[in-house]
């Protein structure tokens, strides 16, 4: 019987399964599913995640959220593989996912209906649900952020949701993971605007934007290549907004903007120029919510034009920067290698990850089609934690809560 191996043997085993194995090894018996969730077990589990050149990731696909290998080992064919499914909380397979969010090995998914929300680790199974607060008609749309306030008693998670009026007023509401306290709406006049589909990156609990500056209405001839633009980071600590941020470059409206983080270290930014497909990675030096401060050159600058032919879409293309590997997604990835994922403009969308490499190797693999046309492939690094989601008591009210800009 497998559960009357000795302990070290029991372990010697379980370490060299693989992650997305935990589930069906928790299931054989009582002894292992205590061994898989023992802290010593699971840090030696992460540091060989984090040793591995075989890199994890989350992708969002049709509505359902896939784990997925990336391999860069060097002499090895690149590829991209998937895992497994990830979205089944509950054994089940009907929940249809819209928006994922990534912060300190934790996902934030909200389906569809946006009523609820939950916040998971895949690595331990935690997962916690919570209801939304009733959306308001007068709310153009909603952004989400998940993040965290570091203390001495140790991390605690909180969910931010924007709700963006057209009549120029922003709402917020706080969710507090570990604790029992209700969340009330707050609103602030912004002087900055960030775009509906803008997807913010979590860095250091904390999560940026890329915004510009609000125009008012009535000025109409106002030149859109004068408009100011930044970014903007939410201090999930302080629980407020900081002020701009600037970028080392000035973008135009159709130009492609979009953040990612370095191993939750640096911030990175890639811009690419709609009218010459010029792409630009910038990395910052230095990346705090009240200050920034960029590297004097550009990390990478990219012609796209003869490999791709398009320029990625505005609104939806996003990437990420590790170590070892760049990942856009609709997508890029680079390192010394370069992997894109294309989202074709047609009714079956085709997800195609393009494997870039030096002395023009290139590569193309299909992740099969899609009939939506509104919810764009997303991609986002994943790195197994012990980050916990477990209600405690009332949290310690603060003498400031979120603030007018």
């Amino acid at each position: 019987m497998l559960s009357d191996l000795p302990r070290d043997l029991a372990e010697e085993v379980l370490i060299r399964l693989p992650m997305t194995s935990n589930r069906a090894v928790r299931s054989v018996c009582k002894k292992w599913s205590t061994l898989s969730k023992a802290r010593r077990f699971t840090m030696q589990h992460i540091a060989q995640a984090a040793a591995a050149r075989e890199f994890m990731v989350v992708m969002v696909i049709s509505h359902r959220v896939y784990l997925m290998s990336l391999n860069l080992e060097k002499g090895v064919e690149p590829s991209v593989n998937r895992q497994g499914k990830l979205i089944s909380l509950d054994d089940s397979d009907r929940l249809d996912i819209c928006q994922v969010y990534y912060c300190d090995g934790l996902l934030f998914c909200l389906p569809f209906d946006e009523t609820r929300f939950v916040v998971w680790n895949p690595y331990s199974g935690q997962n916690r649900w919570f209801k939304l607060l009733p959306r308001r008609r007068e709310m153009s749309s909603y952004k989400y952020a998940i993040g965290y306030e570091e203390s001495k008693s140790g991390r605690s998670y909180k969910v931010l949701r924007c709700g963006d009026c057209s009549s120029g007023y922003v709402e917020h509401e706080l969710y507090y993971i570990n604790s029992k306290d209700a969340t009330v709406p707050i609103t602030t006049n912004p002087d900055w605007l960030i775009e509906c589909t803008a997807r913010g990156v979590s860095l250091k609990g904390n999560t940026y934007w890329f915004a510009q500056q609000e125009t008012p209405p009535d000025l109409d001839d106002v030149n859109i290549a004068e408009v100011p633009d930044f970014l903007i980071c939410f201090d999930f600590t302080t629980e407020s907004f900081g002020p701009h941020l600037a970028l080392p470059f000035h973008s135009l409206y159709d130009d492609t903007v979009t953040l990612s983080s370095v191993r939750d270290e640096q911030l990175a930014v890639l811009h690419q120029q709609q009218d010459t497909f010029c792409m630009e990675i910038w990395i910052t030096t230095k990346i705090e919510p009240q200050a920034v401060s960029w590297s004097k050159l550009c990390f990478l600058a990219v012609d796209m034009k003869p490999l791709i032919g398009y320029q990625f879409e505005p609104d939806s293309a996003s990437f990420f920067v590790d170590e070892f590997l760049w990942f856009l997604s609709e997508f890029l990835w680079l390192s010394r290698v370069v992997d894109l994922f294309e989202y074709p403009r047609q009714s079956e969308m085709d997800t195609v990850a393009y494997i870039i490499g030096e002395d023009g190797y290139f590569k193309k693999e299909h992740f099969g089609g899609s009939s939506d046309m509104l919810f764009r492939p997303r991609l986002y690094p994943f790195v197994p934690s012990l980050a916990q989601i477990k209600l405690g008591g009332k949290r310690k009210r603060k003498r400031k809560r979120l603030q007018d800009v």
